[in-house]
């Protein structure tokens, strides 16, 4: 629990909504550029090496069930390992505050260099930690990244202007550079109704300038955050922001998402965009514009009750002020499903297909590829063991060619399908040796009674491979496994 604090006074504002352009401060004047999703921002010690950060938020720390902590594994030559990996916490020695029951520290993650020294600093999410008195107003701590990796040391804390409860604030981050009068990345941190962007000063990392609004929507189809991805849709240079989620209002449980393009005032919300709450980014038929994938695990009817396997939608980039979707220049959506041709397995009730995704090249042809989580798929007569998918990208888009699916109970695949596992709750694509292939972490957050375990499975000429995959959990670096949640998050 940490005390109110009220908030600093704003020094700069750099959010548009709707439209209302709001300056950017001379002070924050910088060389143009932009963030493709494709440009990683995962380095924490400037070796030129993607590293890993795995949320446990369910993990017992000092006696406190559910206060949570992360793991960080730092990439090299012969990827991540076992050995060059730590944990931390609220526990940890610089960290604000103090590990507490249901705090979930792990919940959410991000990644960027928001100092501008070099180096990619964390931002782990803690949507239920209380302020005092205010109950699951949430926060968020930044954990700055140097030649060392990271640690507690300065820590920075961060949480809503107004602290409400059940806000949950820290529920989904991003971080990317969104204006070019602002030289470092900035930060988005929603709750379950506000979008707030911080910016701090070149070189600082105390008091960052923010600036709150509510994430914007068709009323009565108002969207609950969920989770955020970046890139940069309309190849400006600068990337973009897709807040997702489920509505609310009068047709619940319905995924959509929010667009804002990042421009020279800031980000400019566009439109909203149908498909969620899982997002990732980047460039599938690479055409030098990111591409959207949205994930609708479950689609319910009026009665609430799931109606799908789940589907998964592209919205294809090109240059001009509305690329994403059919209300601009772009395409309209290409959605798929377990039933389309080509896909391995078949669409079923509860399967959950599209629960998570990532995008990254993983065989080095240049196009980016899609990975699926499906945790509530069924092997077998197994229950909820889950899966995961690997669509392959190519000139025209996302292909079922070449389309593979794994799971537990797959060749080479250490472990077996266990009911309620949900293998797939998570699903990354990572390039910790920097050869130009990603391979994939893939996390059963309710393995061994929701202990959770990471599989990690190398990338070849041809992609994706089972052959040398490997598992590590909690345990491998020190964290308390009993119901840990490993992997319930691993930053894209």
């Amino acid at each position: 629990m940490r005390t109110y604090r009220p908030a600093a006074v704003v020094a700069a504002s750099f959010l548009l909504i709707a439209g209302a352009a709001i300056a950017a401060p001379a002070a924050y004047a910088g060389t143009p550029g932009g963030t493709r999703a494709a440009d990683r921002n995962t380095d924490f010690n400037g070796d030129g090496y993607e590293d890993v950060l795995i949320g446990a938020p369910g993990g017992t720390i000092g006696g406190s069930k559910g206060a949570g902590y992360v793991s960080v594994q730092y990439g090299g030559p012969g990827g991540i390992g076992t050995t060059r990996g730590t944990v931390l916490s609220q526990n940890t020695t610089g960290v604000p505050g103090a590990a507490e029951a249901g705090d979930g520290f792990g919940r959410a993650l991000t990644t960027g260099d928001l100092d501008g020294d070099g180096y990619d600093d964390a931002v782990v999410g803690l949507p239920g930690e209380d302020i005092e008195p205010v109950a699951d107003a949430g926060g968020a701590v930044v954990l700055w990244g140097s030649a060392e990796g990271l640690s507690g040391a300065g820590s920075d804390w961060l949480q809503a202007q107004e602290p409400v409860a059940g806000a949950t604030f820290g529920t989904a981050l991003a971080a990317a550079h969104f204006s070019p009068d602002i030289p470092g990345d900035q930060l988005a941190v929603t709750g379950r109704t506000d979008l707030t962007l911080f910016q701090y000063d070149d070189g600082t990392r105390q008091d960052p300038a923010s600036r709150s609004s509510l994430v914007p929507g068709t009323p009565g189809r108002e969207i609950v955050p969920r989770a955020m991805t970046t890139g940069d849709y309309d190849g400006s240079g600068l990337a973009d922001l897709v807040i997702s989620g489920v509505t609310a209002g009068e047709e619940p449980g319905h995924g959509w998402s929010a667009l804002f393009f990042g421009e020279v005032q800031g980000l400019r919300y566009d439109h909203d965009l149908r498909g969620g709450p899982a997002v990732a980014s980047g460039d599938i038929d690479d055409d030098g514009y990111d591409d959207l994938v949205t994930g609708e695990p479950h689609s319910p009817d009026d009665g609430g009750e799931s109606m799908t396997g789940g589907v998964v939608g592209v919205y294809y980039g090109s240059a001009g002020d509305g690329p994403v979707g059919a209300e601009g220049p772009g395409t309209p959506p290409v959605w798929w499903t377990q039933d389309t041709p080509g896909v391995p397995g078949g669409s079923e009730t509860g399967d959950g297909w599209g629960a998570d995704l990532s995008v990254a090249d993983t065989d080095g042809d240049g196009y980016a590829d899609v990975a699926v989580g499906a945790p509530g798929e069924d092997i077998g007569t197994v229950a909820d063991a889950g899966a995961v998918w690997v669509l392959r990208g190519a000139a025209e888009g996302l292909t079922a060619t070449g389309a593979a699916s794994w799971d537990q109970n797959s060749v080479d695949v250490p472990g077996a399908a266990e009911k309620g596992d949900r293998w797939g709750g998570q699903a990354r694509l990572t390039d910790p040796d920097r050869d130009g292939r990603s391979g994939l972490l893939t996390a059963a957050p309710g393995e061994n009674a929701g202990d959770g375990i990471v599989w990690a499975f190398p990338a070849g000429t041809d992609g994706v491979t089972a052959a040398g995959s490997w598992t590590f959990d909690a345990g491998t670096f020190g964290g308390p496994e009993k119901g840990a949640g490993y992997g319930a998050a691993i930053d894209e």
